[in-house]
């Protein structure tokens, strides 16, 4: 009998490369592919998951984990949301069905609920307001399809995290501790708005740990808590850095909400992004809060939220590491 693996979709980008590290210090054997693999990383294979001979690879898997996904905000053209976060959870299904692979896990995104009511859990309502969180939600209802099929026989886990954040990322949450770091950074509002955040290295223990669910539907948003709001979040930050247990120079939002649309002007003349805009402006202010019923498992997250800030900020802005991977993503 052909021995039968469990395999990665989408396994060279940020979370990918995190999984793959936690497998391997698991002895756990594993299959890994990606469209891209910029580190050229031997352990990787080509896969395209909108090619449907691509997929052909998955033959001898027996869980498909798909982390494979576009999500910046600045796509074009848009149809590329729908080809590969869509068309590939159908794709995948498909090869699911043909190789007979009977467990999915499938990394989607609190970004189904767009601006949601603070802590939100997993019976709240889809609100997305962007084409990577309407994407990421038809695609979780593909998956659901595949699943109700044969549920006695499938399992299918959908794991929604909140904004991810570790060592080598270059989204969101590295530009905020970026501009920290280099003084160039100014508090905006009050600074009372919580945000939800979960560590890289604390997502991917998660899914390893659902890959021993073996059984029917499940749905978990992937947050650490307990929630930071931005004053905490910033005094954590500049502790770390500087040693100064405060938030520094802070502006009232008004003020933040023209210097956003300044910034917005410029970019519009210049063709550049600069790391300031509005829509960064307003994200910053509100309240990014979610609960998750992970709780209600046996899974304990390897790192406290206050520990992984302080891993980050050491890797990227204290220790002196020459070969850094840096993941673009937003």
């Amino acid at each position: 009998m052909t021995k039968k693996f469990l395999s990665i979709i989408g396994a060279a980008g940020f979370v990918g490369s995190y999984l793959r590290e936690e497998l391997n210090n698991s002895g756990i054997e594993f299959q890994a592919f990606d469209k891209n693999n910029i580190y050229n990383s031997k352990e990787i294979r080509y896969l395209d998951i909108e090619d449907q001979h691509s997929l052909k690879q998955l033959s001898n898997t027996s869980t498909l984990i798909n982390l494979a996904a576009v999500h910046r905000d600045d796509i074009k053209p848009i149809s590329k949301y729908d080809d590969i976060n869509v068309q590939g959870a159908k794709n995948t299904c498909i090869a699911a069905e043909n190789f007979g692979i009977n467990k999915i896990i499938f990394i989607s995104s609190v970004a189904v609920y767009g601006f949601a009511p603070a802590n939100t859990d997993e019976t709240g309502e889809p609100n997305y307001f962007n084409d990577y969180g309407r994407t990421k939600y038809l695609a979780e209802n593909v998956y659901k399809e595949w699943f109700y099929k044969d549920p006695d026989s499938r399992s299918l886990v959908i794991i929604r995290p909140t904004v991810i954040f570790g060592e080598g990322n270059r989204g969101n949450v590295y530009n905020l501790l970026n501009q920290v770091s280099k003084k160039r950074f100014v508090m905006i509002g009050s600074g009372n708005n919580l945000k939800s955040m979960a560590y890289v290295r604390n997502v991917v223990a998660f899914i390893k740990y659902c890959t021993n669910i073996n059984d029917g539907f499940h749905v978990y948003n992937y947050v650490d808590k307990p929630d930071l709001d931005m004053n905490s979040f910033l005094i954590l930050i500049r502790k770390k850095l500087f040693n100064k247990e405060n938030v520094g120079i802070r502006l009232p939002y008004f003020f933040g909400a023209i210097i956003g649309k300044i910034f917005d002007l410029l970019s519009n003349l210049s063709g550049y992004k600069f790391p300031i805009s509005s829509i960064r402006i307003e994200k910053f202010v509100k309240t990014t809060q979610f609960n998750t019923s992970i709780g209600n498992t046996d899974f304990q997250a390897p790192f406290k939220l206050d520990e992984a800030l302080e891993r980050t900020l050491d890797y990227e802005f204290i220790s002196k590491i020459d070969d850094k991977k840096e993941f673009y993503t937003e």
